[in-house]
């Protein structure tokens, strides 16, 4: 009788250890998710507070008196005469009617740098495309200089380092108060490509060359991984060569993304001499990268695929290649659009591949073809994180936010389509 209760505490003891063993994994298991869910409110948090002044933009809105004897032009149509012509100077008198006291060659070339080097651009391309214009006046609103624009929206920063004189902030403020200095949403940002400027960069260009890549990618990489996929899953016999094949494949799912880079490099630039930074060769490269996550996501939706499918459809006389394309594969198919979905969000967010076929240029003009030289929106981003200019550290920022929403957004279709389609058996 003792020794059963020795036992039976013993037993108890046993399960008291393996019950505070189970409770502290259930605890460590809490404490990593908390640990990863505030490293990822950290990382959110630090992103928006850089990037979301990025989405804002500073102007400056000024009566500008498009006077001939200031600008010395007299015909607006005339090339020669618009080359040689001083658009500058109509924008200093603008800025002196706030300012009456800003005499002299310093005080105006202060002035001159309270708005964008793109303002004088502006006046250029008003006259040349409505001539009666000239010597008139009219109500323009331009981008501020950088410098203006980081010191409207970070006066308060000690982080940003502010760049006007005493007496550009004196007149910064001033137009604050007047109202003809103010921040509205950052339009820019979706409407035109990169610039020299901060304050007249947008991203509408990588944008547009992410698209390009991305169809390239996926008019390779869907057909060809959902095939290699049916064929290896379906119809490949079991021998030392299918073998390597799948082996092969695996390890390519493991390899960096910027040894695909290397081999985009190596073949279709070096060897087939194609051009470099464009959309065709960067999705060709990308679409190596993808291949293996779609093959493999592939072949785990079709062995998903009960084998009474299979069973029934060949017992009523169905072939081989019935059973599989009207039978398994759009049974499987909900499961191969989300992996294709996921890899190309993979594909989306990729830099480094890019970078060394080419894709890293600085490119002005938004691609209106595969063959344009075009960027993508991450090295958009590396680009401007890169750079030493403080406003194209909010760019980069909102960049970032924008890259995120896209690839959050395809990560929701892709759970969407799995919810939607999927069948339970």
């Amino acid at each position: 009788m003792t020794d059963q209760r020795s036992q039976a505490e013993l037993v108890r003891q046993s399960l008291k250890r393996r019950y505070r063993k189970e409770r502290r994994f259930r605890l460590y298991g809490i404490v990593a998710i908390f640990i990863a869910l505030a490293s990822l409110f950290i990382l959110f948090a630090d992103i928006i507070g850089k990037g979301h002044t990025g989405f804002v933009k500073t102007t400056i809105t000024l009566d500008v008196t498009l006077d001939s004897e200031t600008m010395y032009l007299d015909d607006p149509t005339d090339k020669d005469q618009i080359a040689m012509a001083d658009f500058v100077a109509p924008i200093i008198a603008a800025l002196q009617d706030h300012f009456p006291n800003a005499e002299g060659r310093a005080a105006k070339r202060e002035l001159g740098r309270l708005v964008g080097s793109y303002a004088a651009s502006d006046i250029r391309d008003l006259l040349e495309a409505n001539p009666d214009l000239l010597n008139t006046t009219q109500t323009m609103e331009f981008l501020a200089h950088d410098t203006v624009s980081v010191y409207v929206k970070h006066a308060d920063d000690p982080s940003y380092s502010i760049r006007l004189s005493e007496q550009q902030q004196a007149w910064v403020d001033e137009l604050l108060e007047k109202g003809v200095v103010d921040t509205s949403f950052n339009d820019v940002l979706f409407s035109r490509g990169d610039s020299r400027e901060p304050g007249n960069a947008g991203i509408l260009g990588a944008i547009v060359g992410s698209l390009f890549t991305m169809l390239v990618t996926l008019a390779i990489s869907f057909p060809v991984g959902i095939a290699a996929a049916i064929y290896l899953e379906e119809f490949a016999p079991q021998n030392r060569l299918t073998d390597f094949i799948e082996v092969n494949i695996n390890n390519l799912a493991a390899v960096p993304s910027i040894i695909f880079g290397l081999l985009g490099l190596a073949v279709f630039i070096g060897l087939f001499g194609m051009p470099r930074s464009v959309p065709v060769v960067g999705g060709l490269v990308l679409a190596l990268m993808t291949l293996p996550t779609i093959i493999i996501s592939s072949r785990a939706a079709i062995k998903s695929v009960p084998p009474s499918i299979r069973e029934a459809a060949e017992g009523i006389g169905a072939s081989k290649m019935q059973v599989v394309l009207h039978h398994v594969v759009p049974l499987a198919m909900p499961g191969m659009l989300t992996g294709s979905i996921i890899g190309m969000a993979q594909a989306l967010g990729e830099t480094a591949p890019l970078l060394l076929i080419g894709m890293v240029a600085f490119i002005v003009d938004v691609p209106d073809g595969f063959f344009s030289s075009a960027t993508v929106l991450p090295v958009q981003i590396y680009l401007w994180a890169s750079s030493s200019e403080q406003g194209f550290v909010e760019l980069a920022s909102a960049g970032i936010m924008v890259l995120l929403a896209f690839m959050i957004s395809m990560n929701a279709l892709a759970i969407w389509l799995r919810k939607r389609l999927e069948r339970r058996w």
